[in-house]
Protein backbone atom coordinates (compact mmCIF):
# COMPACT_ATOMS: atom_id res chain seq x y z
CA UNK A 1 0.00 0.00 0.00
CA UNK A 2 2.96 2.72 0.61
CA UNK A 3 3.62 2.87 -3.14
CA UNK A 4 -0.17 3.56 -3.71
CA UNK A 5 0.41 6.16 -1.27
CA UNK A 6 3.15 7.63 -2.60
CA UNK A 7 1.56 7.81 -6.14
CA UNK A 8 -1.44 9.69 -4.36
CA UNK A 9 0.69 12.31 -3.12
CA UNK A 10 2.46 12.71 -6.17
CA UNK A 11 -0.69 13.21 -8.40
CA UNK A 12 -3.14 14.33 -5.61
CA UNK A 13 -1.39 16.68 -3.20
CA UNK A 14 -4.35 18.17 -1.85
CA UNK A 15 -4.32 18.41 2.09
CA UNK A 16 -7.45 15.89 2.80
CA UNK A 17 -5.66 13.20 1.36
CA UNK A 18 -2.47 13.69 4.04
CA UNK A 19 -3.79 10.91 6.27
CA UNK A 20 -3.80 7.44 5.53
CA UNK A 21 -7.81 7.08 6.39
CA UNK A 22 -8.35 9.35 3.88
CA UNK A 23 -6.57 7.50 1.25
CA UNK A 24 -8.50 4.15 2.20
CA UNK A 25 -11.18 5.83 2.00
CA UNK A 26 -10.60 7.11 -1.63
CA UNK A 27 -9.16 4.22 -2.93
CA UNK A 28 -12.29 2.40 -1.93
CA UNK A 29 -14.99 4.94 -3.40
CA UNK A 30 -13.06 4.70 -6.73
CA UNK A 31 -13.49 1.32 -6.42
CA UNK A 32 -17.34 1.25 -4.47
CA UNK A 33 -18.87 3.71 -7.01
CA UNK A 34 -18.46 2.41 -10.47
CA UNK A 35 -20.01 -1.06 -9.04
CA UNK A 36 -23.03 0.83 -7.67
CA UNK A 37 -22.94 2.92 -11.47
CA UNK A 38 -23.22 -0.13 -13.91
CA UNK A 39 -25.61 -2.16 -11.03
CA UNK A 40 -27.88 1.13 -10.94
CA UNK A 41 -28.19 0.80 -14.54
CA UNK A 42 -30.03 -2.22 -14.47
CA UNK A 43 -31.88 -1.61 -11.02
CA UNK A 44 -33.43 1.37 -12.81
CA UNK A 45 -33.97 -0.38 -15.83
CA UNK A 46 -35.87 -3.65 -14.71
CA UNK A 47 -38.06 -1.11 -11.65
CA UNK A 48 -35.75 -3.41 -9.01
CA UNK A 49 -35.25 0.16 -6.64
CA UNK A 50 -37.57 -1.84 -4.20
CA UNK A 51 -35.61 -5.11 -4.52
CA UNK A 52 -32.34 -3.49 -3.62
CA UNK A 53 -33.56 -1.86 -0.63
CA UNK A 54 -34.61 -4.97 0.65
CA UNK A 55 -31.19 -6.60 0.16
CA UNK A 56 -30.08 -4.12 2.41
CA UNK A 57 -32.74 -5.37 5.34
CA UNK A 58 -31.61 -8.61 4.32
CA UNK A 59 -27.97 -8.07 4.81
CA UNK A 60 -28.61 -6.10 8.20
CA UNK A 61 -30.77 -9.97 9.34
CA UNK A 62 -27.38 -11.85 8.08
CA UNK A 63 -25.34 -9.35 10.23
CA UNK A 64 -27.93 -10.45 13.59
CA UNK A 65 -27.38 -14.01 12.85
CA UNK A 66 -23.54 -14.03 12.25
CA UNK A 67 -23.70 -12.29 15.52
CA UNK A 68 -26.17 -14.96 17.47
CA UNK A 69 -24.43 -17.88 15.99
CA UNK A 70 -20.68 -16.97 16.88
CA UNK A 71 -19.76 -16.24 13.24
CA UNK A 72 -15.98 -14.82 13.09
CA UNK A 73 -16.11 -12.73 10.40
CA UNK A 74 -19.30 -10.44 10.13
CA UNK A 75 -18.51 -10.60 6.70
CA UNK A 76 -19.31 -14.06 5.89
CA UNK A 77 -22.90 -13.96 7.35
CA UNK A 78 -23.57 -10.53 5.59
CA UNK A 79 -22.58 -12.05 2.00
CA UNK A 80 -23.52 -15.09 2.73
CA UNK A 81 -26.98 -14.40 4.27
CA UNK A 82 -27.84 -11.40 1.25
CA UNK A 83 -26.96 -14.06 -1.41
CA UNK A 84 -29.57 -16.45 -0.19
CA UNK A 85 -32.00 -13.41 0.43
CA UNK A 86 -31.55 -12.35 -2.88
CA UNK A 87 -32.21 -15.94 -4.59
CA UNK A 88 -35.53 -16.34 -2.28
CA UNK A 89 -37.09 -13.43 -3.21
CA UNK A 90 -36.07 -14.11 -7.19
CA UNK A 91 -37.61 -18.04 -6.91
CA UNK A 92 -40.71 -16.96 -5.38
CA UNK A 93 -41.45 -13.70 -7.38
CA UNK A 94 -40.82 -16.23 -10.41
CA UNK A 95 -42.79 -19.05 -8.71
CA UNK A 96 -45.29 -17.11 -7.15
CA UNK A 97 -49.12 -15.41 -8.36
CA UNK A 98 -48.69 -12.94 -5.71
CA UNK A 99 -47.60 -9.53 -7.05
CA UNK A 100 -43.79 -8.78 -7.08
CA UNK A 101 -43.71 -5.64 -4.82
CA UNK A 102 -46.13 -7.45 -2.23
CA UNK A 103 -43.53 -10.38 -2.32
CA UNK A 104 -40.15 -7.89 -2.49
CA UNK A 105 -42.21 -6.17 0.66
CA UNK A 106 -43.02 -9.15 2.88
CA UNK A 107 -39.20 -10.15 2.58
CA UNK A 108 -38.13 -6.78 3.56
CA UNK A 109 -40.34 -5.88 6.17
CA UNK A 110 -39.86 -9.38 8.08
CA UNK A 111 -36.04 -8.81 7.31
CA UNK A 112 -35.08 -5.36 8.73
CA UNK A 113 -37.72 -6.52 12.21
CA UNK A 114 -36.15 -9.80 12.44
CA UNK A 115 -32.75 -8.35 12.47
CA UNK A 116 -33.32 -5.65 15.00
CA UNK A 117 -35.16 -8.22 17.06
CA UNK A 118 -32.06 -10.25 17.35
CA UNK A 119 -29.60 -7.37 17.49
CA UNK A 120 -31.36 -6.07 20.19
CA UNK A 121 -31.65 -9.58 22.24
CA UNK A 122 -29.76 -9.16 25.32
CA UNK A 123 -29.19 -5.11 24.74
CA UNK A 124 -26.53 -5.77 22.59
CA UNK A 125 -27.74 -3.43 19.89
CA UNK A 126 -25.49 -0.35 20.04
CA UNK A 127 -22.38 -2.33 18.91
CA UNK A 128 -23.75 -2.48 15.63
CA UNK A 129 -25.70 0.46 15.35
CA UNK A 130 -22.51 1.84 13.16
CA UNK A 131 -23.99 -0.65 10.11
CA UNK A 132 -27.36 2.09 9.84
CA UNK A 133 -24.99 5.08 9.61
CA UNK A 134 -21.62 3.25 7.86
CA UNK A 135 -18.48 4.91 8.12
CA UNK A 136 -16.16 4.89 4.78
CA UNK A 137 -13.52 6.34 6.66
CA UNK A 138 -12.82 2.90 8.86
CA UNK A 139 -11.88 1.02 5.48
CA UNK A 140 -8.65 -0.81 5.66
CA UNK A 141 -6.15 -1.93 3.37
CA UNK A 142 -7.20 -5.48 4.03
CA UNK A 143 -10.39 -4.37 2.90
CA UNK A 144 -9.30 -2.70 0.17
CA UNK A 145 -7.56 -5.81 -0.73
CA UNK A 146 -11.08 -7.51 -0.69
CA UNK A 147 -13.08 -5.00 -2.36
CA UNK A 148 -10.61 -5.27 -5.31
CA UNK A 149 -11.21 -9.08 -5.51
CA UNK A 150 -15.46 -8.05 -5.88
CA UNK A 151 -14.56 -5.34 -7.92
CA UNK A 152 -12.92 -7.64 -10.59
CA UNK A 153 -15.42 -10.66 -9.99
CA UNK A 154 -18.68 -7.87 -10.73
CA UNK A 155 -17.10 -6.80 -13.72
CA UNK A 156 -16.22 -10.50 -14.93
CA UNK A 157 -20.17 -11.20 -14.33
CA UNK A 158 -21.37 -8.20 -15.97
CA UNK A 159 -19.50 -8.77 -19.04
CA UNK A 160 -20.72 -12.37 -19.36
CA UNK A 161 -24.51 -11.46 -18.55
CA UNK A 162 -25.26 -7.76 -19.74
CA UNK A 163 -26.79 -8.79 -23.00
CA UNK A 164 -29.12 -11.38 -21.43
CA UNK A 165 -29.86 -8.63 -18.84
CA UNK A 166 -30.13 -5.88 -21.45
CA UNK A 167 -32.75 -8.13 -23.28
CA UNK A 168 -34.72 -9.08 -20.47
CA UNK A 169 -34.85 -5.21 -19.18
CA UNK A 170 -36.78 -4.88 -22.60
CA UNK A 171 -38.99 -7.65 -23.37
CA UNK A 172 -38.66 -10.54 -21.40
CA UNK A 173 -40.84 -12.95 -23.59
CA UNK A 174 -38.52 -12.43 -26.43
CA UNK A 175 -35.67 -12.70 -24.25
CA UNK A 176 -37.29 -16.12 -23.48
CA UNK A 177 -38.09 -16.80 -26.95
CA UNK A 178 -34.33 -15.96 -27.68
CA UNK A 179 -33.48 -19.18 -25.24
CA UNK A 180 -33.03 -16.70 -22.85
CA UNK A 181 -32.83 -18.30 -18.92
CA UNK A 182 -34.77 -15.05 -17.19
CA UNK A 183 -34.61 -17.18 -13.91
CA UNK A 184 -31.00 -17.63 -14.04
CA UNK A 185 -30.05 -14.56 -14.91
CA UNK A 186 -31.91 -12.90 -12.52
CA UNK A 187 -30.74 -15.49 -9.90
CA UNK A 188 -27.19 -14.36 -10.58
CA UNK A 189 -27.46 -10.36 -11.03
CA UNK A 190 -29.37 -10.47 -7.62
CA UNK A 191 -26.66 -12.49 -6.37
CA UNK A 192 -23.94 -10.04 -7.44
CA UNK A 193 -26.17 -6.88 -5.64
CA UNK A 194 -26.17 -8.85 -2.98
CA UNK A 195 -22.74 -9.43 -2.25
CA UNK A 196 -22.10 -5.32 -3.36
CA UNK A 197 -24.64 -4.19 -0.66
CA UNK A 198 -23.64 -6.47 1.70
CA UNK A 199 -19.89 -5.56 1.53
CA UNK A 200 -20.33 -2.00 1.33
CA UNK A 201 -23.26 -1.59 3.98
CA UNK A 202 -21.04 -1.10 6.49
CA UNK A 203 -19.20 1.44 4.67
CA UNK A 204 -22.32 2.99 3.73
CA UNK A 205 -25.00 2.58 6.13
CA UNK A 206 -28.30 0.30 5.76
CA UNK A 207 -30.39 3.41 6.02
CA UNK A 208 -28.99 5.03 2.35
CA UNK A 209 -27.41 2.62 0.22
CA UNK A 210 -30.02 1.56 -1.70
CA UNK A 211 -30.00 5.84 -2.86
CA UNK A 212 -26.49 4.87 -4.56
CA UNK A 213 -28.11 2.21 -6.32
CA UNK A 214 -30.99 3.92 -8.27
CA UNK A 215 -29.85 7.48 -7.92
CA UNK A 216 -26.64 7.41 -10.88
CA UNK A 217 -28.91 5.49 -12.86
CA UNK A 218 -31.94 7.79 -12.70
CA UNK A 219 -29.50 11.13 -13.63
CA UNK A 220 -28.57 9.29 -16.63
CA UNK A 221 -31.31 8.41 -17.77
CA UNK A 222 -32.43 12.06 -17.87
CA UNK A 223 -29.24 13.09 -20.02
CA UNK A 224 -28.71 10.28 -22.04
CA UNK A 225 -30.23 8.50 -25.40
CA UNK A 226 -28.10 5.43 -26.13
CA UNK A 227 -27.27 2.51 -23.92
CA UNK A 228 -23.79 2.94 -23.93
CA UNK A 229 -24.19 6.81 -22.82
CA UNK A 230 -26.51 5.70 -19.92
CA UNK A 231 -23.76 3.32 -18.68
CA UNK A 232 -21.13 5.54 -18.86
CA UNK A 233 -23.13 8.48 -17.21
CA UNK A 234 -24.47 6.58 -14.91
CA UNK A 235 -20.64 5.62 -13.42
CA UNK A 236 -19.63 9.31 -13.87
CA UNK A 237 -22.53 10.40 -11.66
CA UNK A 238 -21.50 7.50 -9.31
CA UNK A 239 -17.93 8.52 -9.11
CA UNK A 240 -18.37 12.23 -9.11
CA UNK A 241 -21.03 11.85 -5.89
CA UNK A 242 -18.67 9.80 -4.34
CA UNK A 243 -15.69 11.69 -4.76
CA UNK A 244 -17.40 15.25 -4.17
CA UNK A 245 -19.22 13.93 -0.92
CA UNK A 246 -16.14 12.29 0.65
CA UNK A 247 -13.74 15.38 0.09
CA UNK A 248 -17.31 18.13 1.55
CA UNK A 249 -17.29 15.32 4.30
CA UNK A 250 -14.05 15.98 5.32
CA UNK A 251 -14.15 19.40 5.21
CA UNK A 252 -16.87 20.13 7.17
CA UNK A 253 -17.21 16.80 9.69
CA UNK A 254 -20.09 14.82 8.22
CA UNK A 255 -21.22 11.56 7.66
CA UNK A 256 -19.68 10.22 4.33
CA UNK A 257 -22.17 8.33 3.20
CA UNK A 258 -24.75 10.46 3.43
CA UNK A 259 -22.96 13.28 2.21
CA UNK A 260 -22.42 11.21 -0.78
CA UNK A 261 -25.73 10.30 -1.18
CA UNK A 262 -26.85 13.67 -1.06
CA UNK A 263 -24.67 14.85 -3.83
CA UNK A 264 -25.95 12.37 -6.11
CA UNK A 265 -29.63 13.24 -5.28
CA UNK A 266 -28.48 16.97 -6.43
CA UNK A 267 -27.24 15.78 -9.38
CA UNK A 268 -30.31 14.45 -10.04
CA UNK A 269 -32.24 16.90 -9.67
CA UNK A 270 -29.74 19.07 -12.19
CA UNK A 271 -30.77 16.47 -14.82
CA UNK A 272 -34.29 16.28 -14.46
CA UNK A 273 -33.73 19.84 -14.78
CA UNK A 274 -32.34 19.47 -17.49
CA UNK A 275 -34.17 16.75 -19.21
CA UNK A 276 -37.53 19.15 -18.66
CA UNK A 277 -35.66 22.20 -20.82
CA UNK A 278 -34.74 19.94 -23.36
CA UNK A 279 -38.06 18.49 -23.55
Amino acid sequence: MAVIYDILDVILPFSWLDYNFMKNAFLAVLLITPLFGILSTMVVSNRMAFFSDSLGHGAFTGLAIGSLVGIFSPLVSLVGFSILFALLITYIKNNSSASTDTIIGVFSSTGIAAGLMMMSYGGGFNKYSSYLIGDILSITPDDLISLMGVFVLVLLVWGWLFNRLLVLSINSSFARSRGINAVMAEGIFASVVAVVVAISIQWVGLLIINSLLVLPAASARNITSSVKEYHLVSVLCAMISGISGLVLAYYYNMAAGATIVVIAALIFFVTLVLKSRRN
